[in-house]
């Protein structure tokens, strides 16, 4: 079994409300063994809803309660992403997933490199909180262009 961020599936959850589908992904989940997630949805956020980010931090300083996640307006969300990280920890174990291919640069969802939380469009080492709940607990992560990059190998 292998966890899919829902969005690269085509499943409209993004804050935008629409989704990040990249073909290569979407050809794996017609073949099975796939379960789509969304940690935001399954945090209890809304889709479409706003841009977040980590503030100064990444998702391990989150976990740890240093950092928090935050709106463009400045709305704390950071409970629910980490109840949706924890959830989809959750999934993964019940499944007995093999890894996660999950959304690059993203808060949730990002590996190795995620949004600054500055909303200006700059990066920053870290995972996102579901990448680093899943890495922490020995599930293996990668973005999806990590994935596509493998299978044109």
């Amino acid at each position: 079994m292998i966890i899919v961020s829902a969005c690269l599936a085509g499943i409209n959850c993004t804050y935008r409300g629409d989704s990040n589908e990249k073909e290569r992904i979407t050809s794996l989940v017609s073949g099975g063994d796939i379960m789509l997630v969304c940690p935001e949805q399954l945090g209890g956020l809304t889709t479409p809803r706003e841009a977040v980010e980590i503030a100064a931090g990444n998702g391990a300083t989150v976990l740890e309660g240093i950092s928090r996640v935050k709106c463009a307006s400045g709305v704390d969300v950071t409970d629910q992403f980490v109840r949706g990280a924890k959830e989809v920890l959750k999934i993964a174990k019940l499944c007995g997933a093999e890894f996660a291919i999950l959304k690059s640069r993203s808060p949730s969802c990002g590996k190795g490199i995620i949004h600054d939380g500055s909303f200006s469009g700059g990066l920053t080492e870290g995972n996102g909180v579901t990448a680093e709940i899943l890495i922490q607990n020995g599930i293996t992560v990668f973005t999806e262009e990590e994935y596509i990059s493998r299978l044109s190998d």
